[in-house]
């Protein structure tokens, strides 16, 4: 008699006749791809059935026979086949959603990325025909702007903050326990910093840093290279019986000990067109950082990239790291970069998206939500006052008045509706309901968003 458990392992097909299935052949994949794909369904159906015969019940559903694990293997394949990251909608009143990208790039900047993607002048000098630096004239364009005497671009945020402190604190990096500052996925400021082997030293508590605290740690770092570092708060705040020794002063203590003062400021911003309250990279500099760290995707707007700024011994040392070349920014972010940059120069807002999006009018987006609902016939009652904020590690705790579309349907239904549709529309739960902040969904045409949102026509209460 057939033990149960072998009467339905029969049933799965064998990764041969998987293979040879036309739903998966008339796809005209290389055999390896495939056969990886077939082998780990078949497992994981075999660990499903045997999971669930180990608790005395019948898998549920029933085992997956050819047909089944052949469609299931081509979903799987398709998924894998098509391009990502893909274009979203973001409804979520968040301007920098790290989930989404952060800032999107200017039309400008979209156009530099497509005419560096073939073949470009990226290490030419055209007048000269002679090899050139990557960096030639954003190098200095980026220096002048910041009011730097030189700057540095790598690949992100992270890779500068490693740089600098690998660089200019081998001996031994200076840090506050009250900037111990944790991002996203669960990354540590203090351990990318010691990520190049340069050895942490945290010094004062949680909630007080003092002077005293700074000049003992040195006075351990004597005999080596050192370097203090001061993280900006970027994605969090701290009240009550706190303290930190200013910036300004904590760079008179490295000037009198002859050691470099990294500034992690991360956010990158050149002040304009940005809320008051977040400081800017000249300003740091100017209370005598050596070296400034910060994205470029945040404040500044632009692509994913790490930039260095400050002194030019500090920049030269930077450069001439090994890690320098391993860090380095590839040719598309460049393109990108240098035309957000380009932007700044003007001597009005720049008018990126990310500083149109902070512009725009609370009265303006209410007109416009009125004028969608009557186009969908939703009660005028779906327009909501709303806070937005900028997100991605940059002024925490600030707010931007908004105004948001609410759905007139079950947040959880709507958000799958939505987030399925082409482009995905991704909105934000709140209180069971799903709203659309029409803020971060500035540069959308009303055409384009009426047509996401009349998918929720079935599921309207």
């Amino acid at each position: 008699m057939t033990h149960p458990r072998e009467s339905h392992l029969r049933k799965l097909p064998k990764v041969d006749r998987v293979l040879e299935h036309p739903r998966l052949t008339e796809l005209g994949l290389r055999h390896e791809l495939t056969r990886r794909v077939v082998v780990d369904a078949i497992a994981a159906e075999r660990a499903r059935v045997l999971a669930a015969l180990a608790q005395d019940r019948e898998p549920d559903p029933p085992v997956a026979e050819l047909e089944a694990l052949s469609e299931r293997v081509r979903a799987q394949l398709e998924r894998w086949l098509s391009v990502h990251p893909r274009p979203v909608l973001n409804g979520t009143g968040v301007l920098l959603h790290t989930n989404l990208g952060r800032a999107p790039l200017s039309e400008p900047a979209r156009a530099a990325v497509v005419g560096a993607a073939g073949t470009c002048d990226l290490e030419l000098d055209l007048s000269t025909g002679k090899r050139g630096s990557r960096l030639a004239l954003l190098r200095p364009l980026l220096a002048a702007l910041f009011e730097a005497e030189d700057a540095l671009v790598v690949n992100n945020g992270a890779a500068a903050l490693l740089l600098a402190c690998t660089a200019l604190g081998r001996g031994g990096v200076v840090l506050s326990r009250g900037q111990h500052v944790e991002i996203g996925d669960s990354f540590r400021v203090a351990e990318m910093a010691a990520a190049g082997g340069a050895p942490l030293t945290a010094v004062g508590s949680t909630n007080r840093s003092h002077m005293r605290d700074y000049e003992a740690a040195l006075d351990g770092l004597a005999n080596v290279e050192a370097a203090l570092l001061w993280v900006h708060q970027s994605n969090f705040t701290q009240a009550g019986f706190v303290g930190e020794v200013p910036l300004a002063k904590l760079a008179a203590l490295a000037r009198g000990r002859d050691v470099a003062l990294i500034a992690d400021l991360g956010s990158g911003s050149l002040g304009l067109g940005i809320p008051t309250g977040e400081p800017t990279v000249a300003a740091y500099l100017e209370q005598g950082a050596t070296l400034v760290t910060f994205s470029g995707d945040k404040l500044l707007g632009g692509p994913q990239a790490g930039i260095l700024a400050g002194s030019a011994a500090a920049i030269h040392r930077c450069r001439r790291h090994p890690l320098a070349r391993a860090l380095r920014c590839g040719k598309l972010a460049l393109a990108a970069l240098h035309a957000t940059v380009i932007a700044h120069a003007q001597a009005s807002a720049p008018g990126l998206p990310l500083h149109n999006m902070i512009a725009v009018g609370v009265d303006q987006l209410r007109a416009r939500g009125l004028r969608l609902c009557e186009a969908l016939g939703w009660p005028s009652s779906c327009v909501r006052d709303s806070r937005a904020t900028i997100g991605g590690g940059s002024l925490p705790g600030q707010e931007l008045a908004s105004v948001a579309l609410v759905a007139p349907a079950k947040a959880h239904a709507a958000a799958m509706i939505l987030r399925a549709g082409e482009p995905p529309l991704i909105g934000r739960a709140h209180d069971n309901e799903l709203w659309i902040d029409l803020r971060t969904l500035d540069s959308i045409d009303d055409d384009t968003l009426l047509a996401c949102l009349r998918r929720l026509g079935s599921t309207v209460t």
